[in-house]
């Protein structure tokens, strides 16, 4: 757990150090030509080539069907050839969750009119989190269909993808069960082939605006 949250704090410092030597209309640039690929809970970067053989075998994120809050299916291929970010919340949350709301709703309005670019927000608390109560939390966060996705469905499945695919926990090496409550500030970004290309800090405004920045270099990649 230390030794990612060391790894995070180095990369938000930079950031921070990047965004505040900007002028209030410049955009922040990515930090990097290309972003790695992580396929690990220690998020450690591989520098692969997109064209890259290794590729082909490298950690994606799995098959999964979960529900929205418009009561659709939604698949992991919904997300083909899309670039999503993805997080894990629960509607009463009083803590952490509104600010990462609030954070991804600045995510969600840079890429307003991008169709290839969505995001994802699974509930870490399905049993409560039905679509009625989602699709009411949608409206009060002006969360936009079919660009936002806020996710219901088996707790098990969402908690599996969160720990074992998205490695949001950051403790590492913890064994842990259904029973112990997933709750985590973390975004990951998931470029258009299901491959992890970055992790960031929901709370932090300098990652959420580092986050949107590899986006746009991730939509140049080819």
């Amino acid at each position: 757990m230390k030794k990612l949250r060391n790894k995070m704090v180095i990369v938000f410092i930079l950031t921070a150090v990047f965004v505040s030597c900007k002028g209030k209309n410049d955009e922040v640039e990515s930090r990097v030509a290309s972003l790695p690929y992580y396929n690990d809970p220690a998020f450690t970067p591989h520098w692969l080539s997109p064209q890259s053989d290794s590729l082909k075998t490298f950690h994606k994120i799995p098959a999964f069907n979960l529900t929205n809050q418009d009561g659709k299916s939604v698949t992991d291929k919904t997300f083909d050839n899309k670039i999503y970010i993805t997080d894990f919340f629960f509607s009463t949350c009083p803590g952490i969750c509104p600010k990462m709301t609030a954070n991804l709703a600045v995510v969600q309005e840079a890429f307003k009119n991008d169709d290839s670019v969505l995001l994802l927000s699974h509930s870490v608390t399905p049993d409560k989190d039905s679509v009625p109560v989602l699709k009411a939390y949608a409206n009060e966060k002006g969360v936009i269909s079919n660009k936002w996705h806020l996710l219901t469905g088996k707790k098990e499945e969402i908690y599996n993808l969160a720990r074992n695919f998205y490695y949001v926990e950051e403790d590492q090496g913890v064994k842990k069960s259904i029973n112990d409550f997933l709750h985590t500030e973390n975004f990951v970004l998931v470029d258009k082939s299901k491959h992890i290309r970055g992790i960031y800090n929901g709370l932090n405004a300098a990652s959420v605006q580092q986050l949107i920045a590899d986006v746009k270099l991730l939509e140049k990649e080819k």
